[in-house]
């Protein structure tokens, strides 16, 4: 039998050292390529989902008509859902839109494309102002609010500030009014014996607690808020609507109307939806849509809804149009 000498056992543990470093290395890279692979296949889908929800048109239209002859357009702005800061309908991105629409070379109008039943009085009054100077130094493109399902409280807010505004007959529209939501639960506490314990710096800092008896100063405190921000909404209707308005007790009551009603009482100015304004009154066929710049994840995450989610998660405290 032939000795297994100290050479040949050192030879036989490099060689073995050796082929153990092979294996792992030649693992690590096809671990490296399947991981390559799966981002990859994520990616695939994820880009494939953006397709079937949004189309085929992804933002990037503007690049393919680079080179197309110049066209005059009706530049349209959609003003829909909650007007609010944590929603697609925020002043900020809004307002935005409106300067790159009045600033195209080949906008000859702006129409707002409105479907919302309204929201925060501070937003919609940021956009409406910035509609109002765009318009002041812009004085040859008018603009035109087009109301499809509903135009009513902060919506109509917004609405007033161009030159005409036109629905649906169908449509909702008004809704002049202020709202402040609360709620009580200090009879349930006195039915469960609960003891509410506050703190506060300031004599009034926990004014209209829920957990705590209504009392008559702090409402009247807080109607004289809202009444406020109700007579700033009446005045801004009156000057957007002028001598059209009719002399009607409860137009600035908080109700709403039809479309057809809304004509009768100067609410609007006619009966129509977007392409028959574009083509009847307007008398431009072409509308370009012009919206916020958005990236493919974040247009595939609002439409799968995770905007839901961040509209809850961010819920809104402030007095409402509604």
């Amino acid at each position: 039998m032939a000795l297994w000498n100290a050479q040949d056992k050192s030879n036989w543990e490099r060689e073995t050292l050796e082929k153990l470093v092979l294996a792992q290395v030649t693992e690590q890279r096809r671990a490296r390529r399947w991981g390559i692979f799966f981002k990859l296949l994520v990616f695939i889908y994820l880009f494939a989902l953006l397709l079937l929800v949004r189309g085929p048109d992804l933002g990037l239209s503007d690049l393919w008509d680079r080179d197309k002859e110049p066209t005059e357009h009706v530049a349209v702005i959609d003003i829909e859902g909650l007007i609010a800061s944590a929603t697609n309908a925020n002043a900020e991105d809004i307002n935005k839109t409106l300067r790159k629409a009045f600033e195209d070379d080949d906008t000859r109008a702006v129409m707002l494309r409105i479907n919302s039943g309204g929201g925060s009085p501070v937003q919609a009054g940021m956009i409406h102002d910035e509609i109002r100077r765009l318009r002041s130094q812009h004085e040859d493109i008018p603009v035109y609010a087009v109301i499809s399902d509903v135009g009513a409280s902060g919506a109509y807010y917004i609405a007033v500030a161009a030159d005409e505004i036109y629905a649906d007959k169908g449509s909702i529209v008004g809704s002049i009014g202020v709202r402040l939501d609360s709620f009580g639960l200090v009879g349930l506490m006195e039915r469960w014996g609960i003891e509410r314990r506050l703190f506060t710096a300031g004599e009034k800092k926990g004014f209209l607690d829920p957990f705590l008896p209504l009392q008559d100063e702090e409402v009247e405190h807080v109607k004289g808020v809202i009444d406020q921000i109700h007579d700033q909404f009446i005045n801004v209707v009156r000057e957007g609507r002028g001598d059209r308005l009719q002399d009607n007790g409860e137009l600035f009551s908080g109700l709403v109307w039809t479309g057809a009603d809304s004509v009768e009482l100067g609410l609007i100015d006619g009966l129509g939806d977007d392409r028959t304004v574009a083509r009847d009154v307007i008398g431009i066929e072409r509308m370009v849509v012009f919206e916020p710049k958005r990236t493919a994840l974040q247009l595939l995450l609002d439409d799968l809804g995770v905007a839901i989610g961040n509209r809850i998660l961010n819920w809104e405290t402030a007095p409402q149009w509604r």
